[in-house]
């Protein structure tokens, strides 16, 4: 498992080598996100243990604002955990990375994590309660099965095709 800060740094690099562009903050706590859902999804274990905190624009990492804020995202990942967790980075960079940041929000905020975490918060109010691990296993769960059915679904389709 990797800190959140390794992970963090090691998406900012990449954005910035993928766009030419340095990642806006919130794109990169959306990304931190989905990244950690992706791993639960495809590794059947998070890439970090810290927790996000389920701010009114959605997941957040304190950590990593207050590192982004100071120009310090600049920890390097190892090759090896780059390489375990190469279809994790390259799904949410094919999938999530060219979306801007207010789409990549309005996706969280349908995730149960971000919702479970924010109960009794009015719309738009701020919030700093932290999304558990097994609401985020339960999100990671939902959009596995949703999968499952998009692939059963299409390869139905295939075949009635021919």
């Amino acid at each position: 498992m990797e800190r959140v800060i390794v992970v963090a740094s090691y998406i900012f690099s990449r954005y910035q080598e993928a766009f030419s562009s340095r990642i806006d903050e919130m794109k990169l706590h959306k990304l931190l996100y989905f990244a950690q859902r992706e791993s639960l999804i495809q590794n059947k274990e998070p890439l970090f243990e810290e927790l996000f905190q389920a701010w009114k624009y959605g997941p957040v990492m304190v950590c990593v604002r207050e590192k982004y804020a100071s120009n310090l995202l600049n920890e390097e990942m190892s090759k090896e955990s780059v390489e375990r967790n190469k279809n994790v980075f390259d799904y949410i960079f094919e999938h999530y990375a060219k979306k801007d940041s207010w789409s990549l929000s309005l996706l969280t905020h349908g995730e149960i994590s971000w919702n479970n975490a924010r109960q009794n918060i009015k719309t738009g109010d701020s919030c700093s309660n932290e999304m558990a691990l097994d609401d985020i296993k339960k999100d990671a769960e939902r959009i596995k099965q949703r999968r499952i059915k998009i692939k059963n679904y299409l390869s139905s389709q295939n075949g009635q095709n021919k």
